[in-house]
């Protein structure tokens, strides 16, 4: 307990409140040298002091770490269990195929190496990567499920399947997007570092 009390004391004598109460306490005492105080001097000094500590900025409190890999390994986790998902899932060869060109380019960015160590640079790319293997594939595929169900009871329209490789098409478009991105980001990284050793060279 009192090392605790010690503490908060320790932390207060060092906030920004007491180092702004504190020079403007300094402040009423170089006003008491002088003469302007006078006999209230003790309330000069104390109202400066409030004064400051009240002005001063509220003491910031750090944002918690955050280590994107280790988001990257849970998604690693939810990319296996989308893989079991979907392994149970009927598919004719059209998806079928999609879907498996699909899973193989995500799963060639998830896999831990090089690639993966420019995906995670990338907040945004994690972004897309996670979002297409959390929501949007096991969707597609089970509104899929769903949708072929009733089309057995109510044949017509556009087919179920048409929707999927569809669905699943526009999928692998945005993956390869990310995955272009990655490049130029791993381009312009060797480019940087060939400037470096090229400017290294002249001096």
């Amino acid at each position: 307990m009192a090392t605790s009390r010690a503490g908060r004391v320790l932390e207060y004598l060092e906030s920004k409140k007491n180092l702004a109460g504190s020079a403007c306490g300094v402040a009423g005492l170089g006003l008491t040298l002088a003469g302007v105080a006078g006999a209230y001097w003790p309330l000069v000094v104390g109202g400066l002091y409030g004064a400051g500590a009240l002005i001063a900025p509220p003491e910031r409190t750090a944002p918690p770490p955050f280590d994107p890999r280790e988001e990257l390994g849970v998604l690693r986790e939810d990319f296996g269990r989308l893989r079991e998902y979907v392994a149970g899932v009927e598919l004719p060869t059209g998806a079928g195929e999609a879907l498996a060109a699909l899973l193989e380019l995500y799963g060639a960015l998830l896999e831990p190496g090089w690639v993966a160590d420019v995906l995670v640079t990338d907040p945004e790319a994690v972004h897309a990567v996670s979002r297409a293997v959390r929501q949007d594939v096991p969707e597609s595929v089970d509104a899929y499920n769903r949708t072929r169900w009733w089309s057995r009871m109510t044949p017509g329209g556009e087919s179920p399947e048409r929707h999927l490789e569809r669905q699943l098409g526009l999928l692998r478009e945005e993956a390869q997007r990310v995955t272009a991105g990655l490049h130029e980001v791993e381009a312009r990284r060797q480019q940087t570092h060939t400037t470096y050793l090229e400017e290294r060279g002249r001096s």
